[in-house]
């Protein structure tokens, strides 16, 4: 399939469960931080409960639109390319999770409260920075972004809102952040690959 026929497949209608799983697997980074808040703030109230999930819900919407935006001014210079540099910033991201996953450091979370002022504003930025390489791949491969944009801020959301549920409710559980940025890695490198697949890539390579 040529890149052309490609971009307009895809500009009609993006795959729900593909997009989905894109959304989910942004959605590590937020997670595994409000898994943390939530421990650490045992019983956090209804307004934290809120205010952490809608600001990471929030970027997680942004972020994609601002890397699109970004996209428009350079796509027409790099649109022979456009398949390869999506799969690259697909992988770049896939990678840097997965890494973080295995060797990162433990983030440090606020013993007093991390769901306001500057430190939810760097959380929120921090863990929103994935999705803006997304949006930048998705205008890059002619793709739409508002729908997206929406699912992936509304499942951040929710899942942070379970995050922090879930860690107010159990212990300290150190894998927890280990297998959510193995998970995501993943889903994001298969997803790049997939790009690469419908392009004909690997068929090419087979020939």
């Amino acid at each position: 399939m040529s890149a052309a026929s490609y971009s307009i497949h895809w500009s009609r209608s993006v795959p729900f469960l593909e997009l989905l799983a894109l959304a989910v697997a942004l959605a590590m980074d937020a997670l595994a931080v409000s898994v943390a808040t939530g421990i650490t703030l045992g019983k956090p109230s209804l307004v934290q409960l809120l205010r952490m999930p809608l600001a990471f819900g929030l970027f997680q919407a942004v972020m994609p639109v601002t890397g699109w935006l970004l996209g428009l001014s350079v796509r027409h210079l790099i649109e022979r390319w456009d398949h390869w540099i999506a799969f690259a910033l697909l992988a770049f991201v896939s990678l840097n999770m997965l890494r973080e996953a295995f060797w990162g450091k433990e983030e440090n979370v606020e013993a007093k409260d991390s769901t306001s002022g500057l430190t939810l504003l760097l959380l929120a930025v921090a863990t929103s920075i994935d999705a803006m390489a997304v949006g930048l791949s998705f205008s890059l491969l002619h793709l739409p972004i508002i729908f997206p944009a929406m699912i992936i801020g509304i499942v951040c959301t929710l899942i942070s809102a379970g995050g922090m549920a879930a860690g107010a409710r159990l212990g300290r559980i150190g894998c927890v952040r280990c297998w959510a940025g193995v998970a995501g890695g993943v889903a994001l490198l298969g997803i790049g690959l997939s790009i690469l697949y419908e392009h004909g890539v690997f068929d090419a390579a087979g020939s």
